[in-house]
């Protein structure tokens, strides 16, 4: 489940020829445009978007896996006022940089990429944090900035924004320095952008999507049964024929293409007739429809407990709390790591402060133990030595976990 990564996009001397794979547009009119395609059509984001807006598995794993990795807040050694500030408040928006990292990862995991821009002055007397939507930013053809725009079905140059790729900074207009550290899964053949870690599961998103449609359709038509109405009646034209279709279509189909209504002329009385289409296949669809929700979670590299798959056959404490560590272990700490390097690097270099205490904290989302437990009844519970006379595991675990953490967003 472990995964290559690259942890950072970093500006390069020039820019690099790749292999097209529907990730940057080529030939003459790719080396026309300012910047590398992302997809064939430059809009890839917007169709990744969309497939998270219906598969409802596909956005739960999306929306727990980005929470996961924010983690619960940050743990710091230090008086470092600046430090606090800076995590109660990254930037002029107001953003905690709780709030900052749980987009970054949120744009990673849906779309395989994120952009995290930073702020200073020329006297680095301040650094802010903003998160930028990853569906704005396209890599410039220079490979060293990155073009923001608000539509990319629609681009104008005039409306368009450039910034530097880190560890560039450059002087804007208002006199700030800026830069943008750009986060990308790593895929080969792939360099100017990242690819999502769920690449291999778009199809059976698109499936789950699909028999959840399925199923709406059935409900919009009270789940009446498919077939043929014919009816028998005269008229003088096939306008006046289409014309009572559909008119019985609104009247009895219910939804258009649950029921086909024809209409036929006939001179030996009425032999109108509901003709079924008579299907056996609901087993079918709801078998392709957990096939395909078990697909999701295995190309995310998720569990199933951690999705919220098996809550209706039993809440079992033991088996989330395991799949947690799992999880923990296999892709939230290598996910962390990999958001707070460059947030690490640009806190040394800008205000020069000593930040490698700076940690995500952590917690699993039920507690094995309450907290109203002394040290030495909780480690008397895994089976391991205690003294009850020691000073040490007299604690309770609530005290432990606020002395761990000195600030917490």
């Amino acid at each position: 489940m472990d995964k290559k990564k690259i942890p950072v996009r970093v500006a390069t001397p020039a820019a690099r020829t790749e292999p097209l794979l529907g990730q940057s547009g080529g030939g003459t009119a790719a080396a026309s445009e300012r910047y590398w395609r992302w997809g064939d059509d430059n809009m890839l984001p917007y169709a990744l978007a969309q497939i998270a807006r219906r598969s409802t598995t596909h956005r739960r794993i999306i929306n727990d896996k980005a929470d996961y990795i924010a983690g619960k807040g940050f743990a710091f050694d230090g008086d470092s006022q600046q430090l606090a500030h800076l995590v109660a408040r990254a930037n002029g928006e107001g953003d905690s940089l709780r709030s900052v990292i749980a987009r970054l990862a949120f744009d990673e995991a849906l779309f395989g990429n994120a952009f995290l821009e930073a702020v200073t002055d020329r006297k680095r007397s301040f650094l802010s944090l903003y998160h930028q939507d990853a569906s704005r930013c396209r890599i410039a053809k220079d490979s060293r900035h990155v073009i923001l725009h608000h539509d990319w079905a629609s681009f104008s140059a005039a409306a368009a924004r450039t910034l530097p790729l880190y560890p560039l900074f450059e002087e804007q207009e208002d006199g700030t320095l800026r830069t943008v550290v750009h986060y990308m899964d790593y895929e080969p053949m792939f360099s100017h952008y990242g690819v999502p870690p769920y690449i291999a599961g778009l199809n059976v998103a698109a499936i789950a999507y699909k028999t959840d449609r399925w199923n709406i359709a059935r409900i919009d038509n009270s789940f009446q049964l498919s077939g043929v109405m014919m009816l028998d009646g005269g008229v003088d034209s096939e306008q006046e024929a289409d014309r009572i279709v559909r008119a019985a279509e609104q009247k009895f189909g219910g939804n258009p293409g649950q029921v086909m209504f024809v209409l036929r002329d006939s001179s030996d009385g009425d032999n109108s007739r509901f003709i079924p289409i008579d299907t056996t296949n609901d087993g079918d669809w709801r078998s392709l429809h957990e096939q395909a929700t078990a697909d999701i979670v295995v190309a995310h590299s998720w569990f199933r407990s951690l999705s919220g798959l098996d809550y209706s056959s039993g809440f079992s404490t033991e088996r989330i709390l395991h799949e947690y560590e799992v999880a923990l272990n296999t892709v939230i700490l290598s996910e962390q790591q990999e958001l707070m390097e460059p947030v690490k690097a640009l806190i040394g270099e800008v205000l020069g402060i000593d930040c490698s205490s700076l940690q995500i904290v952590n917690r699993p989302p039920t507690r094995s133990k309450p907290i109203y437990m002394r040290v030495w009844e909780a480690r008397k519970a895994d089976g391991l030595d205690y003294d009850p006379d020691d000073p040490e595991q007299q604690y309770y675990l609530s005290q432990i976990t606020k002395y761990n953490v000195r600030r917490i967003d």
